[in-house]
């Protein structure tokens, strides 16, 4: 007999329903799903069973709610991340889940690239620096090479925008990345994840938790990926060269021991990542001229090669956190070290080249290109020391020291393919960076509505540089190379921020932020087709922000919205040289950027839940005496000449990988069936039309592009375990997302659709 409602309850009911429904109206791609799934009334339903969780984020190097932190800020984890992961993606699966953030690589699985806001940097040197900081467990990974490890038994991403300086003590003028993994805890527990899709894509991932006394615990996590090539060589070089493509393995694992103790704290890891594979897959005029649409008949399938196409990574590390919480102070050493082996080498040119055997092609190919980069040495060592308050006094305080030091060398190849492949160039650079900092912060609650932060950071820089090419490609025998090469940079840098928190209400609160923010000067030694070196200023960020943050519906929606101005003096771009394989540094004068953020959380009712985020950011470069060198291959070039034969001003354009628009959609579904819940959960990504290099043209002004996911599954056994269906790329869009411009019509395509079966057990 079913028990009779009161009154109260069904107008509560009711009033939360036609909300949830207008809510659904401002997002039209769920408004009709939200309308046919009204939240269902009965009087045995949970009272909470439609509140949204409070977000905890430790951004701000303190555990604290979302919506008290005076900062720009989103947090994935949990069935999210893991419908995001799936089917064996690399770390460039973030690009577009949350407001302003874009990742991308035209280097396979080792390089990824990271923007913010529009900032980053489209540099392929591997001693490349970006503005865009990442950290994994307290320890900044420095080189692109370190920010690629792979993502599995983590709790949770953080993207913090906006400069970060004051409060990591390392240079962030974009924002961060940060990755908290899953902790030792003292409980015996784990999970393994095991996944099959298409191409033979194998997702092995797994963790075990061991309690080993009172004080210690142990956890152990691992991940395996590995996939069949899926490309074909349908011309192959009789006298070498690659034959299949695009299969990969990939394994990573990470050891981590915890000890506590009263008022004391020590976590032990150590990781380790070991890829083979491809280098992404240049291919030759794929574009049509006047456009960046793929010419008709192409076959993903096929790629005419006379190249060899190979990849590998070996890197490892180990991480010392201490933590002492003593009387009104807790005290922290964070210690990292990390090194890393790499090697990347492809046929630049997307093709085969003229020979006595055969023409070139597939189209016209002026000259064969095959190089390869390899970084034989890494190491990167970084040490901090951070006190900070623990009371619940009104004003709290963090102090920090920081030291960074790395020490690298880069290789870079020539071959020649119409010889068959046989290397005939070598240049090399050596890098040796150190760094120190102090930083430090106070925040001072005025009374329980406002709190004020400040913050301040010293920074000191500097690199020792040399770069010398050993063998000309081309140039034959009494080929002398170049002499050595040398840069020594050297700066130093003051950066702030201030920012107030006020509380409207228990569920509102609005916040302002005025922070500046500093990178280090970088140097481009690619020396292996030039004659010089480049070093680019220090560059320097002055960004302003306001925002609102709200829990509205009795806590069963949540929206997130923030404005934002910032001006970057002298800022370093990554320019090329026309027709030639290499790029050059330079410094804008002034580049400027403004827009919007928004992100909205709700529980529509007991079985539908959604998300939605979105950008909007404009950039431009200001700087009328700043010209670049164009494509070498006769692209459609839309800026205006420069002064010098061979150049365009790019004075006005936006920055290269900056879309104006990003949005990302989720909606869930989840009914209970028989003893367990079943559940269908589907995402949308969009990313707008963008330049892919600093001058614009038609062939490589990128499309805007729309991806979508669906994940679909039972859950029994109280949540130990999950079947379930994913595909990723569902609609199987091809789209031209980067290029090659110094030779032909070359063109580098987003990740076809996968799909497969999952299956996870929680013990």
């Amino acid at each position: 007999m079913q028990k009779k409602l009161t009154n109260q309850s069904v107008m509560q009911g009711a009033t939360r329903t036609l909300i949830a429904l207008a809510i659904a109206s401002a997002f039209p791609m769920h408004a009709a799903l939200a309308q046919t799934a009204p939240a269902a009334v009965t009087a045995d339903a949970p009272a909470d069973s439609t509140k949204l969780e409070t977000v905890i984020v430790t951004g701000a190097r303190r555990t604290e709610n979302l919506r008290d932190v005076p900062l720009s800020i989103s947090s994935i984890k949990g069935e999210v991340l893991d419908t995001y992961n799936a089917s064996g993606q690399d770390i460039t699966f973030l690009a577009q889940r949350v407001p302003s953030l874009n990742v991308e690589s035209d280097f396979g699985r080792t390089f990824p690239r990271f923007y913010i806001r529009g900032l980053g940097n489209t540099d392929f040197d591997m001693n490349a620096s970006q503005p865009v900081g990442l950290i994994f467990d307290d320890v900044v990974q420095e080189s692109p090479i370190l920010k690629g490890f792979p993502v599995f038994d983590v709790n949770n991403i953080e993207v913090l925008r906006g400069p970060q300086g004051t409060l990591f003590g390392r240079n962030s003028p974009a924002g961060i990345v940060k990755f908290d993994s899953a902790k030792p805890t003292n409980v015996f527990e784990g999970y393994t994840n095991l996944g099959y899709g298409n191409y033979g894509a194998v997702n092995l991932e797994g963790a075990i938790n061991v309690p080993l006394s009172d004080r210690w615990a142990m956890r152990f996590s691992g991940q395996a990926q590995s996939r069949n090539d899926r490309v074909y060589n349908t011309n192959p070089n009789p006298n070498g060269g690659t034959k299949s493509f695009e299969g990969y393995h990939d394994n990573a694992a990470r050891l981590q021991f915890q000890y506590k103790d009263a008022g004391f704290t020590a976590l032990f890891s150590a990781h380790g990542r070991d890829m083979a594979g491809n280098a992404t897959l240049f291919r030759a005029n794929i574009i049509q001229k006047g456009t960046n649409n793929i010419v008709p008949g192409f076959d993903y399938a096929s790629y005419p090669t006379d190249g060899i196409n190979t990849q590998t990574l070996t890197s490892s590390g180990l991480n010392m956190n201490l933590k002492w919480d003593l009387e009104g102070i807790s005290l922290f050493s964070v210690t990292g070290y990390d090194r890393a082996k790499v090697y990347s080498r492809a046929d630049v040119d997307g093709g085969y080249g003229a020979s006595f055997a055969q023409p070139s092609g597939p189209g016209f190919i002026p000259f064969p290109s095959e190089t390869a980069d390899g970084l034989p040495f890494l190491r990167q060592l970084t040490q901090e020391f951070r006190v900070q308050s623990n009371t619940k006094d009104p004003l709290q305080w963090i102090g920090g020291l920081y030291f960074f030091k790395e020490d690298i060398q880069v290789d870079s190849f020539d071959f020649n393919s119409l010889a068959g492949n046989v290397q005939d160039g070598y240049a090399n650079q050596h890098q040796h960076a150190k760094s120190w900092a102090t930083f430090g912060s106070v925040n001072y609650a005025v009374n329980d509505k406002l709190k004020l932060r400040a913050g301040v950071r010293y920074t000191d820089d500097k690199k020792d540089f040399d770069a010398k090419r050993y063998v000309t490609p081309g140039a034959g025998p009494g080929d002398t190379g170049t002499p050595v090469l040398t840069a020594h940079p050297r700066s130093n840098n003051v950066s702030w921020d201030l920012s107030a928190n006020y509380t409207i209400d228990p569920s509102t609160s609005v916040y302002g932020r005025v922070a500046t923010g500093y990178r280090a000067p970088s140097i481009q030694g690619r020396v292996l087709f030039g004659n010089s070196i480049s070093v680019a200023d220090s560059e320097k960020n002055l960004s302003f922000e306001a925002g609102i943050k709200k829990d509205l519906l009795d806590n069963t929606a949540r929206l997130s919205a923030t404005v934002f101005q910032y001006r970057v003096k002298d800022m370093q771009l990554t320019a090329g040289s026309g027709a030639v394989n290499q790029n050059q540094l330079v410094n804008a004068d002034k580049v400027e950027g403004q827009g919007f953020e928004l992100e909205a959380q709700a529980n529509l009712n007991r079985n539908w839940k959604t998300t939605f985020s979105t950008s909007y950011n404009k950039t431009e470069i200001k700087d009328p005496g700043l010209f670049a060198a164009p494509c070498g291959n006769g692209c459609t070039v839309t800026n205006a000449p420069g002064p010098l034969p061979g150049t365009v001003s790019i004075n006005g354009n936006p920055l290269p990988q900056a879309p104006k628009w990003v949005a990302n959609f989720t909606l869930q579904y989840t009914v209970p069936v028989g003893e367990g819940d079943l559940f269908a959960f589907t995402d949308w990504s969009y990313k707008g039309k963008f330049n892919e290099f600093l001058y614009e043209s038609k062939e490589y002004t990128a499309k805007p592009l729309t991806l979508g996911g669906i994940r679909v599954g039972y859950k029994w056994g109280n949540g130990k375990y999950e079947l379930a269906a994913y595909g990723r790329n569902i609609t199987n869009r091809q789209q031209i997302v980067a290029g090659i411009d110094f030779d032909n019509l070359t063109g580098i395509l987003n990740e076809p659709r996968a799909y497969g079966v999952q299956f996870k057990a929680n013990f």
